[in-house]
This record gives C-alpha cells, structure tokens and sequence, in this order.
C-alpha cells in the first residue's frame, strides 16, 4: 500500500496495511543531524541572514528539499508543507541590538533565538473596526509563496499524502488584531468588531486553502489554538457563535476542491469536540496526553467522526526516555488504531531539544506495533 493511501484510509475510518506516521515539523538542528548535511528550512536566525543577504530562493530550494528528504529517511506516510517568504527583495532592517530591529512601521522586532519566535513591540488595543480589512476586498496568494509546496508534490505526491500548512487560520484571529485578551474582551463588549474581523481573515484563509489545493496538495491544515491545558481560552457559547461559523467554511472549502481538512489546536478540548464534529472536520492534530486528552477516550467518545493525528507528547521526546517515547506509540496504537482513524504524530512538531533517539524509538514503534489487524498487548 502506497503511503498516501494508508493516510487516506485512516482518514476515513478503514483500515490500512499499517498505521500512518509522519510529522508536521522538524528543529532545524535535528534535520542536520538526521540528513547529514545543513540547512535553512526552519533554521531560525539563519535563515533570517539569509533573507537579507539577498538568498531567498536558496532559503526556498532546503524548504522543498528537506521535506522531501525527511520523508524518505524516515519513511513518513504524510508530511505538512508550508507557504514560503515572497519572491522579492528582504532589505537589512535598522538594527537595534544582535537580534532586534525597526521594522517598515518603526516597531521594535525581537527575536529570540532559542526558540525561534519573534516577538513585535506594538499596541493594538485601541484597534478601531475601521482599521480591519475590508471582507469584500479581493485577496490573493501569490503564487511564489507555493514553490516549496509545488516541489514536494512534484516529488512525492504521487506517492505521499501532503499537507499544506495555510499561513492564515482567521477563526481566532487575536494576533493579526487587538491581542488576546482584548480581542476576548470585545466578544462582549463590541461583538460586532470581532465577526468582521473573523469574516475578514477566513476569507484569507479560504483563499490559502483552494490555492494550496489547486497546487496538489491532498489536505490543509489550520493552526489557530483555542485553548490552553485547563480548557478552551472562551466559553461554549462564545465558541459556538463567534468561532463555529468560520470553521464551518474552511472545511466545506476544503471540501469543494475534494480535499481533507485538518484542525490543528494544542490544550484541553474536551468541551469543543462536539462542534468539530458538527463542522465535519476531517481531523485533529494537537492532541496532549500529557494533559488529560487520552487518546483511549478520545477513540470511544469521538473515534467514529474524527481522525486523530497523534499519540505521542513533545515533552516525552524533550526530556523523556526511548523506553517512554515507545510505550506512547503502543498506548496510542493499541486503543485508537483498530477501526482506522489514526495517525501517529507528535502532538505539535519535533521541536527546539527534541532527543533524536527519542524520536526514532517512536518511529520504530510504529513499525513494530503497527501492522493490521492491530494485535497489542
């Protein structure tokens, strides 16, 4: 059985010759020391120096070929491809420290190179809705943002089940708005302001999700998380009426173009599976054992409408033991892999102190455990 196929068949509840795996990302430092060689793809500072020395189609070229290379050296069923930087020109910003600068708008950029995020300096809560974007103004992709997803379709889509990891996810739309807690505080306060703002940024989104599929690829996955490890960041019924309408239409658009939709979202979820199921999303990626989100429940409550990718907790693969890593996968395997509707992944990315020996006693476990019909003791 082709790879592709054991993940559409998990996808939709049959079961394959063996239980997919595959990942959504991978620390830079650990790719070179599985491939052997450097890289840019997720290199962090390096491959913000190599943007502004003028070296963006080099930065593009190890985005395709290290998802490719990846996939083969660790024999992945699937694996998520993202959108890449704009073919254009990255001028050297104004520095002002050896990981800050002044960016377009004269806000102080952070970067923090131990983890890789940036953090920007910038005050948004006096936000107006006439600052939003217009929801009825055209949006398009540009379609040099989709050359490391077009190689790797190129290369492997015949054999391999691709994920297009959309940029924009606009069904909580916080970061690109208000922040957090006033974006939350306008659900009460201005209702209004927020349903535009949410229409506005889905309409991205959904433009993400048909030009990514239009590219090849066999589903998308959105990245917004709704909640933290105690539960979800709003009540039900906020939930239901500022957050549900979206998600329904990036799965129907999803849908449209024949393709699967992913929901990724980290934390406690228990109290919003319901309307995943209502929204007919295909499947869940994000899912923490560490946390309460036991995968045996998961499988009896939900396992007849949703496929789960995970099984395995980034902190056991962090700080934990080969041994742990292993007995993970086997938990995973034993009580939600029969039937089909399983994936086994991490439940983010292999991240920045990721042990390699924890992650391949994990990817062996697949292959030791994972065969059907599902025989685990």
């Amino acid at each position: 059985m082709k790879p592709r196929d054991r993940v559409i068949a998990a996808l939709n509840h049959q079961e394959p010759d063996r239980v997919p795996t595959g990942e959504n990302a991978v620390d830079y430092e650990l790719v070179e020391r599985i491939l052997g060689h450097p890289t840019l793809y997720n290199s962090r500072w390096r491959e913000l120096e190599a943007l502004w020395d003028g070296r963006r189609d080099e930065v593009v070229a190890d985005y395709g070929t290290a998802h490719v290379e990846l996939v083969r050296a660790l024999e992945w069923d699937y694996v998520r491809v993202p959108a890449v930087p704009v073919a254009k020109p990255y001028p050297r910003p104004q520095m002002t420290g050896p990981y800050s600068w002044l960016d377009a708008d004269g806000y102080e950029v952070s970067f923090h190179p131990d983890s890789g995020n940036i953090a920007v300096a910038r005050d948004r809560t006096e936000m107006t809705i006439a600052d939003l974007p217009d929801p009825d103004e055209p949006y398009t992709v540009d379609p040099t943002q989709l050359e490391a997803i077009r190689y790797v379709v190129h290369e492997l889509g015949d054999t391999h089940f691709i994920v297009g990891r959309s940029p924009i996810d606009g069904t909580f739309p916080f970061q690109e708005t208000t922040g957090m807690e006033e974006f939350l505080i306008r659900m009460v306060t201005e209702p209004e302001f927020v349903h535009r703002a949410i229409t506005a940024y889905v309409n991205r989104s959904i433009a993400w999700i048909e030009a990514m599929l239009d590219a090849g690829v066999d589903a998308v996955m959105t990245t917004d998380d709704y909640s933290d490890n105690r539960g979800p960041i709003m009540g039900p019924d906020r939930f239901r009426e500022f957050i549900l309408p979206g998600l329904v239409r990036q799965v129907d658009a999803a849908h449209a173009k024949g393709g699967y939709f992913i929901k990724h979202t980290d934390g406690n979820v228990w109290s919003i599976l319901d309307t995943f199921r209502e929204a007919r999303v295909d499947a869940w990626h994000g899912i923490q054992p560490s946390i309460g989100m036991d995968l045996r429940l998961l499988k009896e409550r939900y396992g007849n409408d949703l496929c789960f990718f995970g099984g395995v907790n980034c902190e056991t693969l962090v700080a934990g033991s080969p041994d742990e890593a292993r007995e993970e996968v086997r938990y995973a395997i034993r009580h939600a892999a029969p039937g089909g509707g399983l994936v086994v992944t991490t439940g983010n990315v292999l991240q920045p102190g990721t042990q390699l020996e924890c992650y391949l006693a994990a990817r062996q476990a697949v292959s030791d455990y994972g065969a059907y019909s599902i025989a685990v003791p």
